[in-house]
């Protein structure tokens, strides 16, 4: 490192040093404070999606905030100057609803959506002091996605249509028309007639331009992208403004998407679609030859290589996503035998470099792969870095774990060894004298004799001459994780918090662990993992003493649901109670009822009519005479993942056992239990069903 270089990297650090120093209130946060609550958690502030401006000087942020009496969260954008010591400020234009905050190219203005006027989600600009917003886009429908041309020409933007209409007006007039009848049945001929949350109506997420004026604006007709294109940019039901990019020379947009045939719901073949900006032609595949999942396009700077992330086996989701360059008419893979799947791709502003987020043995880090070499650096530590942002010099990352939620780091791209800069204290008031069970990571041989993971969690203020209540908790996907990170759904703190120490293992089909080990369970359901919880939960009980083995309950949501569901017959000798929130009860009905085929299809072999498969191999239905342990059952009605009827069932079954169980129902959640009101309640429930049965409480 160069002298110069040194002092630009200490003139930083101590630029931001005032963002370092947490409040004095922090230092009760640990032993001797109160136990974390399920209130506390929803409350909290939630940092998210850090945007560096072009030239590294300042870092664009949202932050979520909750009114808890009014059921509602608020997205509002916040800014933090990289050289200037000060504290990051809230943008004066947040008060009228902020999100999805974006750099324009010269780094003087800011796009952001906002349902200000008319209660439509559009397109606002701000600049840096973000006192005033400019309203960009007009559109007929929200704005569910944007982006901003390279030459500051065009905005891109996502609109909700029918896909056989030539012009945004059509589809207006369409829906018009539609809700003028009043017959209430609807004619489906092909899947899906349903996905996550939401029935189809037959409209498709589609990219229009449009120009932009010299103030930013824009102006004349929005010209379609995708014109009679049969299929959704962004994807549904996740997707973002990651799924398009524009060309550096603003000439084309490359977007991925898949073709909503018949077999929509049992492929996973996106394909990246390039279109002239000007809608003068058809989107042309540029993937075609591979017929798995091709996603996230991106462009160098100067524009003469693009980049994409790749699986290679197609209908399987969960497969290793690596980095796909491409230079000319030349393709390849950057880093193949790196044994990681990527999450994101953010190239450096000279192109030399690409920068992810990987999971990594329980942690998820920040890696900067040599786009020539394809050396692999890993630029962060153990936690969970959910998000970042690069701009000149300066990379902003978003890092929680499992003591914490999500604040905002710096580092400078000077020094990949450098000592990130915290910049944010957000939620250190709410966490003030709140007490946080200490976690610690360890190993064990699972199946086949192989490395398994797993995290064991303190309870708050713990005392080493106690024995302590288990909630066992398993995680879903089953590729899936639960990693040193702050969960907002299955936050084992909120149970540390009430007393319980809680034990996680990260089985065979996890990720993060190398795919070999994340394809361990596809068809293997039922042995495989069961074997590494039940070593797991061996290796816990007999290493930290502190744990009660004979006042434990085990609890799962989705996969974790099912494996509730799955050990109620063929593990239950440990448990005082099972929680099983939207398992899988019946496996091949699954197959036949949820929306996404190619999941049930992959994991289980084929569709339940094919032979050979492993849908009654591990069936949790067919060993409902086994049944015995105190169940609650929690169940979302608008669960299409694993529908309504896996719940009931469930729950049916444990009644006419005789089987002391509850259910919990939500009318209006999906897989998983969002609205704050509901998510104070779902955790009450828990934890009364978890005391009634391990401490004797009502």
């Amino acid at each position: 490192m160069t002298k110069t270089l040194r002092i630009a990297a200490s003139a930083l650090a101590l630029s931001l040093a005032a963002f370092a120093v947490a409040p004095a209130a922090l230092a009760a946060q640990g032993q001797g404070g109160r136990g974390f609550t399920a209130k506390d958690m929803v409350q909290l502030e939630r940092i998210s999606d850090p945007r560096v401006s072009p030239d590294g000087r300042y870092v664009l942020y949202s932050v979520r905030t909750m009114d808890y009496a009014a059921n509602k969260a608020s997205m509002s954008l916040w800014i933090a100057d990289l050289k200037a010591r000060m504290a990051p400020r809230r943008l004066a234009i947040s008060d009228g609803g902020a999100s999805s905050g974006r750099w324009s190219t010269d780094g003087k203005g800011v796009y952001f959506i906002s349902g200000r006027t008319g209660g439509l989600d559009q397109v606002y600009r701000t600049d840096v002091a973000g006192e005033t917003a400019v309203q960009v886009t007009t559109a007929p429908f929200d704005v569910g996605a944007f982006k901003v041309a390279p030459d500051s020409k065009t905005i891109v933007i996502a609109q909700p249509v029918y896909p056989d209409c030539p012009t945004l007006e059509c589809t207006k007039d369409r829906l018009a028309a539609k809700a003028g009848v009043k017959t209430t049945g609807v004619v489906f001929d092909k899947l899906f007639i349903r996905h996550w949350d939401t029935w189809a109506d037959g409209t498709q997420n589609h990219l229009y331009a449009l120009k932009l004026d010299d103030k930013g604006v824009a102006s004349g007709p929005a010209v379609a992208l995708m014109n009679g294109f049969n299929g959704d940019a962004p994807t549904k039901p996740f997707g973002g403004d990651e799924d398009f990019a524009i060309s550096p020379d603003g000439k084309s947009v490359v977007f991925s998407a898949k073709i909503a045939g018949r077999d929509e719901p049992w492929t996973t073949n996106y394909d990246l679609w390039r279109a002239p900006l000007d809608g003068s032609s058809a989107p042309v595949n540029e993937t075609e030859g591979n017929k798995a999942w091709d996603a996230q396009p991106s462009f160098s700077p100067d524009g003469k290589t693009s980049a994409w992330l790749a699986m290679k086996r197609p209908g399987f989701e969960a497969d290793r996503f690596g980095v796909m360059i491409r230079e000319g008419d030349k393709t390849r893979e950057l880093a193949p035998t790196w044994d990681h799947s990527a999450q994101s791709i953010t190239w450096s502003s000279d192109g030399k470099t690409i920068y992810t987020t990987a999971e990594d043995v329980g942690q998820t880090r920040l890696f900067a792969l040599d786009v020539k070499s394809g050396k692999v650096t890993a630029l962060t530590g153990p936690g969970h870095v959910g998000g970042f942002g690069l701009g000149g010099p300066s990379i902003v990352y978003a890092q929680d774990d499992l003591k914490g939620p999500a604040q905002l780091y710096a580092l400078s791209t000077a020094k990949k060894t450098e000592t990130p800069i915290k910049l944010t204290n957000n939620n250190a008031e709410a966490l003030a004298g709140v007490a946080m069970g200490e976690a610690e990571q360890f190993s064990f041989p699972g199946w086949n004799g192989e490395t398994v993971h797993g995290y064991v969690v303190k309870p708050a203020n713990f005392d080493a001459s106690k024995k302590y209540p288990v909630a066992f908790l398993i995680h879903g996907g089953p590729q899936g994780s639960f990693g040193n990170l702050f969960h907002y759904r299955w936050n084992a703190q909120t149970y540390a918090g009430a007393g319980y120490a809680v034990v996680m293992i990260d089985f065979h089909g996890s990720t993060g662990y190398g795919q070999a080990f994340t394809d361990a369970i596809s068809q293997h359901w039922g042995d495989r993992p069961l074997e590494d919880l039940q070593k797991g939960w061996a290796f816990a009980t007999s290493k930290y003493g502190f744990l009660d083995k004979d006042r434990a309950c085990a609890l799962g949501g989705s996969y974790g649901g099912f494996m509730v569901n799955w050990i109620a017959s063929q593990w239950k000798e440990p448990w005082k109670c099972l929680v099983n929130h939207d398992g899988i009860f019946d496996s091949r009905f699954m197959g036949y009822s949820t929306e996404e085929l190619w999941f049930s299809e992959w994991e289980n072999g084929g569709p339940p009519f094919a032979p050979d498969t492993t849908y009654a191999k591990f069936n949790p239905a067919n060993h409902v005479a086994d049944w015995s342990v105190p169940t609650l059952v929690v169940q979302g009605g608008q669960d299409f993942r694993v529908p309504l009827e896996q719940g009931i069932a469930t729950f049916t079954a444990l009644q006419r056992k005789g089987v002391p169980s509850k259910l919990l129902y939500y009318p209006n959640e999906n897989h998983w239990v969002l609205k704050a009101q509901n998510s104070v309640q779902w955790h009450g429930e828990v934890l009364n069903w978890l005391d009634q049965w391990t401490k004797g409480e009502k």
